[in-house]
């Protein structure tokens, strides 16, 4: 298959997917886009919204549209790291009575991961999944472990206010491609909602993805040229974010503790190329990275006192330092 029809094909592959989880989910355009650009870039997610609003369902409905192992662990008080990477137990031989170790694989070995309701947990167990979402492996009684590929975390969290949360760290935070909010559906679609989930049918979704077209994808994306001036407005951006340097943006200094790593203009780039492909495009232009800049920012940024007294949001910040350097 030449270059032409790879990329033909990633891009039926996702309207399919769109229109397909559409039959589960109503509305929420904007979120279920930004989690299939995450998806062909190889990224992981964060979903975060209040109770009630399918955070877990549109994940779920995602693993059902693509041919993919798939696990969902729920995040409580009580949860150990070895709850999620698994470990050793002592079996006998009934035999010969010999005795051995035998490492039991936990839900982290699967393409597909739900982490639902990440922060319900300690940091402790949080950091369990560090390793798996940036090397793609699990170190466990002293072995290291290759994850298959594709490999995803897509988790959800309720607000941090919300009561019985624990923030995620820093570095856990950073393993996140996109943070995607999900807000209340409008009065159409809670009415479209109401009327789809109060009846009998219920949807019948068609896979559309194997493991290999999504790798398939993934390379595609990374082959996507981009011009100087994208790579340029997205590094531009990040460093803008750095408090204390020479770089930094006015809002910036004013409301923020700490900004973003190399990490975010990282998948600020990636993400640019892959809404182009998906968007029809050969390549991204500024458009994609101010598009990407508040899903990308938002989840990477400290906010200082003075933002939080004056309830000054992180999106309102974010997008003060793209006004800034985008003009």
């Amino acid at each position: 298959m030449d270059e032409k029809a790879r990329i033909d094909a990633m891009q039926e592959s996702y309207r399919a997917m769109r229109s397909e989880i559409a039959k589960v989910i109503v509305g929420q355009d904007r979120v279920v886009e930004e989690m299939l650009i995450a998806l062909f870039a190889g990224g992981h997610v964060l979903l975060e919204g209040v109770p009630g609003l399918a955070k877990t369902l549109l994940i779920s409905s995602l693993s059902r549209v693509m041919d993919l192992s798939f696990n969902r662990i729920q995040f409580t008080p009580d949860l150990m790291p070895s709850d999620i990477t698994g470990s050793e137990i002592l079996e006998e031989d009934h035999g010969t009575g010999h005795r051995a170790f035998r490492f039991v694989h936990g839900p982290i070995f699967a393409n597909v991961i739900l982490a639902d309701e990440i922060n319900r947990t300690p940091p402790k167990t949080q950091a369990a999944l560090l390793q798996a979402m940036q090397e793609r492996q699990v170190t466990a009684g002293g072995k290291t472990m290759l994850l298959d590929n594709p490999f995803f975390v897509l988790a959800t969290q309720n607000p941090i206010e919300q009561e019985g949360t624990y923030p995620l760290p820093e570095a856990q935070l950073d393993r996140f491609m996109f943070n995607v909010l999900i807000d209340y559906p409008s009065y159409a679609d809670e009415v479209r909602i109401v009327e789809s989930t109060t009846g009998s049918a219920a949807a019948d979704l068609t896979r559309i993805l194997s493991g290999p077209d999504v790798l398939s994808c993934q390379e595609i994306v990374r082959q996507v040229p981009v011009a100087e001036n994208v790579t340029d407005l997205a590094v531009r951006l990040v460093r803008a974010t750095r408090v204390g340097t020479d770089e930094a943006a006015g809002a910036a200094g004013e409301f923020l503790a700490w900004g973003a790593g190399p990490r975010a203009a990282q998948d600020l780039v990636r993400g640019a190329k892959t809404r182009a492909l998906l968007d029809g495009r050969p390549t991204p232009d500024l458009d994609d990275v101010k598009r990407l800049a508040h899903p990308v920012l938002r989840h990477r940024l400290v906010t200082n006192f003075h933002a939080e007294a004056e309830n000054v949001a992180k999106d309102a910040i974010v997008t003060m330092i793209l006004d800034e350097v985008a003009g």
